[in-house]
């Protein structure tokens, strides 16, 4: 296995981040919450705040409002390069982590799906013990993310926002991928990330 990185921080989507009702819907990063640690399990991830708080991530197939998709979404990774090269191309308002991901790594490196091979896998801290996140999947972008990328909250030429939606996939925008452990892993800033070749 090859190094890559060390995980910056961690956090969950407390609700929706698509606000309002098509063709006015936009997106919102407001609920996105910064946590101490993640609690990885097959169902997705829960949060832990530094005050000892649990928070569902609206992914998790346990929230009230899940938005889990036959549990290929419980958890989402992205990569500081990805987001510079989100800022060089749409501006500073691109901030690491505003769109959303669970697990944010730093790396210099950009990744495509097909680099990333069969798993990432996570070392902790304490122990050295290994959790891998398989069935990796590229997290599409959404109209609403390539509205706010671009600046815009409602209406923009179809031509720049098809350009945008193409600028932001293939992984660009994200990651999806599953834990199918049989017991919780935690997760948090530090950790080494490691992908296999």
């Amino acid at each position: 296995m090859r190094q890559i990185g060390r995980i910056k921080q961690v956090q969950v989507q407390r609700s929706s981040l698509k606000r309002g009702v098509k063709p006015a819907r936009y997106y919102d990063p407001a609920p996105i919450q910064l946590v101490e640690r993640l609690l990885l399990a097959p169902e997705g991830v829960t949060g832990i705040s530094a005050a000892g708080e649990s928070l569902l991530d609206i992914h998790n197939s346990t929230h009230p409002e899940s938005k889990n998709i036959d549990g290929i979404n419980g958890i989402s990774l992205s990569f500081t390069s990805h987001y510079r090269a989100m800022r060089t191309q749409f501006g500073s308002h691109l901030l690491d982590g505003i769109a959303g991901e669970n697990i944010l790594i730093e790396t210099e490196e950009e990744f495509k799906l097909e680099a990333l091979g069969e798993y990432v896998a996570l070392q902790a801290q304490e122990g050295g013990k290994m959790l891998y996140l398989e069935q990796l999947e590229v997290a599409a972008p959404c109209i609403e993310f390539s509205l706010f990328a671009l600046g815009e909250q409602m209406f923009m030429p179809a031509e720049l926002v098809r350009a945008t939606l193409i600028f932001l996939n293939e992984g660009r925008r994200g990651f999806y991928a599953t834990f199918q452990g049989e017991e919780s892993f935690a997760v948090c800033a530090g950790m080494g990330v490691f992908i296999k070749n």
